[in-house]
């Protein structure tokens, strides 16, 4: 979101006179988190992509205790929390700050299902903000750094005979005091800065494994040659094992291949179905570890087949192609903010909704916005045809326009680089990601060469913005600007692609559906619901004649409504969609000549 000169004054003002005060989130929730409860708290499988039979969800209620950030583990805890929400979130049901002073403590028994005996325990987060020390039964089993990515720990060697074992948890998050990705976390929340997120904040389970198993996959589409590459790790020893990989459609077996368990496979495809916005198939998968003939470990999970790639339209233009074909792509920022749940959406249906509210108002892409969501998320997008830009979460120092990169601390570099790598290693798999880019408006940013020919060397399937808004570099698959309200464009140039990455924020606070009764912030607000649609179908109409000149994409800001930010499409609690949806439909199909 921008942050031009013209708006850091009205900014600064706003820290002064429109900071939420601490009593504000109780005054809206979603419709979702009512039926929130300890046994249905995001029971579904976290990891749609690679799924084993034998698995345990530890969502629900664990201990919970804040303590001296040197203090050793708690004799007593306060009391309990909702796992996998934020600890400052209403449905985590404690709603309690946690100061870069201090550490939070979690404690859980759990009682390990029959049949696991013999197997590998494995303990996954699928997200922990920031630092993690994991226990059990007493014995220290790994650490993480990184409140974005997914990390597994194998806690066999620390399991005992008795009926239940005792996981503990260490979490330190320094939000805004430190250099580590946090995107709009701070501690002092106002305008266009949120709430912080502290702890667990996806789903924590167990997964039971055989001695050798499949430790991760990547898989590769080829439309031109129609294939899927597929490369396997192997948690073991991968010797003499043989990997099976079955796609289907609808249950019928359309392709099949087998080969060493070190050696890429090449799925060959007959006619694929393309996936895409207007038609998002899914390929199912499943791959089968085997050892002299006889199955070992098998996992499922689906592919889409499809191509992004920069390319000159019939006028020479450099345009975003999907599948070998000019597409423009539209929608909206997505911050990926929940007035209960604060980082943690409050169901699955409820990240399903917000993807469905998108494609129903005629987007056809997302950019999430210095957020990593879960990977059900991306699944909904999958699922539902939403192209996907991926940001990398901001952290450490700014820059202005007109300055050089930052120069980070060898720690801040090495830790930006670790979480960078970890973003494309966890998500790349899925066909909606088209998109990395891993600075926003000079927040954070360095050696922004190196990172970008990095980016485009290690994930040469996708497209990348060295940077979105400010300090271009003049690297990378696209020119990106910023623009409120806008539209604007930046020059056309000969080797990448034109785009706006954000404008509009156009607001309009609703009456009983805002984090605070007044004093809420917008870039341009409207008084009513008649005037904002009228207002946005000009900009439309305003950013049409662009798309003519040349500009490949636009990100309108956004999504929904954020704590004191009115900027949505939506309101924060997802209750009511501020235009007139069938004129915004309507208008936002224009700019695919539909």
């Amino acid at each position: 979101m921008t942050l031009n000169i013209s708006k850091l004054l009205l900014l600064a003002l706003s820290v002064l006179l429109f900071a939420a005060p601490a009593s504000a989130q109780e005054k809206i929730t979603t419709r979702w988190a009512a039926g929130i409860t300890p046994e249905n708290a995001h029971r579904e499988h976290p990891r749609p992509q690679m799924v084993r039979e034998d698995w345990l969800n530890l969502n629900g209620e664990w201990d919970y205790a804040i303590a001296n950030r040197n203090d050793n583990a708690p004799s007593r805890y306060s009391g309990k929390i909702l796992v996998p929400f934020p600890i400052e979130s209403e449905l985590s049901g404690v709603k309690k700050r946690v100061a870069a002073s201090q550490r939070l403590w979690y404690r859980r028994s759990i009682l390990l299902p029959d049949g696991w005996s013999g197997k590998r325990v494995l303990l996954h987060f699928g997200a922990v903000d920031w630092e993690t020390q994991v226990w059990v039964n007493g014995q220290e089993a790994g650490e993480h750094r990184g409140g974005y990515d997914p990390f597994t720990i194998e806690i066999t060697p620390y399991l005992t005979a008795e009926d239940k074992q005792k996981i503990v948890l260490a979490v330190w998050d320094p939000t805004d005091d430190g250099y580590q990705a946090r995107g709009k976390q701070v501690n002092n929340p106002h305008a266009i800065w949120y709430t912080p997120t502290t702890g667990i904040w996806r789903t924590a389970w167990l997964e039971a494994v055989p001695e050798t198993s499949i430790d991760s996959f990547k898989i590769i589409p080829d439309i031109d040659n129609s294939a899927l590459y597929i490369s396997a790790d192997i948690r073991g020893s991968s010797e003499g094992l043989t990997l099976t990989a079955v796609a289907t459609d609808s249950g019928r077996k359309v392709a099949e291949v087998i080969g060493s368990a070190d050696d890429q496979l090449v799925l060959k495809m007959q006619t694929p179905k393309l996936w895409s916005p207007d038609s998002p198939f899914l390929y199912d998968l499943e791959l089968t570890l085997s050892a002299n003939g006889k199955s070992i470990d098998t996992v499922t999970g689906y592919f889409g087949m499809r191509k992004i790639s920069l390319d000159r339209d019939s006028a020479g233009v450099q345009r975003l192609f999907l599948n070998n074909e000019p597409l423009f792509q539209f929608g909206p920022l997505d911050q990926g903010f929940w007035p209960d749940g604060l980082y943690t959406a409050p169901s699955d249906e409820a990240l399903k909704y917000d993807v469905e509210v998108t494609k129903r108002l005629g987007f056809n892409m997302a950019r999430k916005h210095v957020k990593v969501e879960p990977d059900r998320w991306y699944y909904w997008c999958d699922k539902l045809g939403l192209i996907v830009w991926q940001d990398m979460p901001s952290g450490d120092r700014y820059i202005r326009p007109d300055e050089a990169d930052i120069t980070r601390s060898a720690q801040s570099a090495e830790q930006f680089d670790t979480e960078l790598k970890a973003l494309i290693d966890s998500y790349h798999n899925h066909p909606s990601i088209v998109m990395w880019v891993p600075f926003n408006e000079g927040w954070g940013q360095f050696d922004t060469e190196r990172i970008t020919a990095w980016i485009k060397a290690y994930d040469p399937t996708r497209l990348v913005i060295n940077t979105s808004g400010w300090s271009d570099r003049s690297v990378g698959d696209v020119h990106d600007i910023h623009s409120y309200p806008g539209p604007a464009m930046p020059p056309l140039s000969g080797s990448r692609a034109a785009v706006l990455g954000e404008f509009g924020g156009l607001g309009l606070p609703v009456a009983g559906h805002t984090w605070q009764d007044e004093k809420n912030w917008g870039y341009r607000n409207y008084k009513d619901a008649a005037e904002l649609t009228k207002n946005y179908v000009t900009l439309i109409d305003k950013l049409l004649p662009l798309k003519a000149k040349g500009l490949a994409a636009a990100v309108y800001t956004q999504t929904s409504d954020v704590e004191i930010e009115v900027n949505g499409l939506m309101t924060y609690d997802r209750e009511i969609i501020k235009m007139d949806e069938a004129k915004i439909r309507k208008t936002n199909l224009r700019m695919y000549g539909k």
